[in-house]
């Protein structure tokens, strides 16, 4: 049997390298500047042993020309391009609806790596085109129908991203463990899902149902066109004619592929959904339960691991195909990885609470056998219902930085008392427990 980890499972340093974090995207002009735009402490280090800190700096970084034009003295609500005199105004214009424009890509490729690259393919498409726009909508409206063409034209030559529990039966605890080089969904950081300040660009709130793991996966089973009718008609609110316009069909093939896709969400997703989806922000309920979550890692208590848990909670782990349909499964899987005296024994867990699609999530810090240093271990996302957790989703090589966190965990830091707190504006890695 493997080595176990996050949850009673992982892979060895050279399993690791096989799947690397993705280095995320390259400046568009070629210029890296100093600091970051989305006020981010990137991390020296990579855990995944691929890309460098540098490299890791880069996927948060714009040129100099964009973060220059994106200065407060820049402020364009409703503005169109016929009304931008420079581009300098228009880059300034283009980057007040980054965020949003990422969201919307992430919802339709089901990855915050992705997500990156599709955005920034499509602000490039946006700035080539600038000089044809003519101003007959806004260019909030303009950049998403550019930014959903980007995904459509990406999700045509790749197979849709899901989760280990789509694809086979529950695995046994003592099972083999298997990596696969498939798209997986992956997490998205609620660091980076509002405005850093209220704007009057028209972006609505991301509120949980639209963005958290279960609606994600959901969306990811339809096609393309399905998803981008969906997504734009019942979350982004737009109407049935413009819908039908961005994709090329008729208003009555957009209504009709929408009505599919419904059909689908109200088959797959949980019946009584919308009763127990909890707030946007952690509740005090939330803080407690993971305040035990962390303490149980970190002690590496198995009995207090199996306090948090509901009988009946899941747990995936992608990249590997095996997951598990019980408490009394993980249970049986995560005995190993927390035993020094195991061969699976993986050493000893440090966390950091963080909030990953509107859900309470951890970030995971490893130190192995014979190191003196807790190295990032990827993030676990977790759905609290009833004052307990009912399903885990580990995402090994999910990446610190969009967290505002660093690749290595400091023992010293101070205990917070907020989850919340832990982003980047504490300036250091903050702990929830004594």
């Amino acid at each position: 049997m493997p080595h176990r980890g996050f949850l009673g499972s992982g892979r060895d340093d050279k399993e690791r390298d096989a799947f690397p974090c993705s280095p995320g995207l390259v400046p568009p002009c070629g210029h890296v500047r100093e600091g970051n735009p989305e006020g981010l402490r990137v991390p020296q280090g990579s855990p995944h042993g691929q890309s460098t800190g540098a490299e890791r700096t880069r996927s948060y970084q714009t040129t100099r020309e964009w973060r220059d034009a994106g200065s407060p003295r820049h402020q364009h609500s409703r503005a169109t391009v016929a009304r931008v005199t420079s581009d300098e105004e228009f880059s300034a214009l283009l980057m007040r609806h980054r965020r949003e424009i990422r969201v919307h890509c992430y919802r339709m490729s089901g990855s915050f790596e992705e997500a990156e690259d599709l955005t920034q393919e499509a602000f490039l498409r946006a700035w080539k085109g600038r000089r044809g726009f003519a101003g007959r909508a806004s260019v909030r409206t303009w950049l998403y129908r550019i930014a959903t063409n980007v995904c459509l034209d990406a999700l045509a030559r790749r197979p849709r991203r899901a989760l280990p529990d789509e694809l086979g039966p529950a695995a046994d605890p003592a099972g083999e463990i298997s990596a696969l080089d498939v798209p997986w969904l992956g997490p998205f950081p609620d660091l980076l899902l509002d405005p850093a300040a209220p704007d009057d660009t028209g972006a609505a709130v991301v509120e949980r149902e639209t963005i958290e793991l279960a609606f994600l996966a959901t969306i990811q089973l339809l096609p393309p066109r399905q998803r981008a009718a969906l997504i734009l008609r019942d979350v982004l609110d737009w109407s049935a004619k413009d819908t039908a316009e961005l994709l090329g069909t008729s208003v009555a093939s957009a209504n009709s592929a929408l009505q599919r896709g419904r059909e689908t969400l109200r088959a797959k997703l949980p019946a009584r959904r919308a009763e127990w989806s909890a707030p946007d922000s952690t509740t005090a309920e939330e803080t407690a339960l993971l305040r035990k979550f962390v303490a149980a890692y970190e002690s590496a208590d198995v009995r207090a691991v199996a306090a948090v848990l509901s009988e009946d909670a899941r747990a995936v782990m992608p990249p590997y195909s095996l997951w598990f349909d019980s408490r009394d499964r993980i249970l049986g899987a995560l005995g190993p990885s927390f035993d020094p005296a195991s061969p699976y024994y993986r050493g000893s867990f440090r966390m950091v609470p963080v909030r990953a699609n509107r859900q309470p999530a951890v970030a995971g810090y490893l130190r192995r056998p014979g190191e003196s240093v807790y190295r990032a271990f990827g993030v676990c996302v977790l759905t609290v219902r009833n004052g307990l957790v009912t399903a885990m989703a580990a995402f090994e090589t999910a990446a610190l930085a969009p967290y505002g966190l660093a690749e290595t965990f400091e023992e010293t830091v101070p205990t917070i008392a907020d989850p919340a707190t832990a982003t980047a504006e504490t300036g250091r890695l903050g702990r929830i427990g004594g």
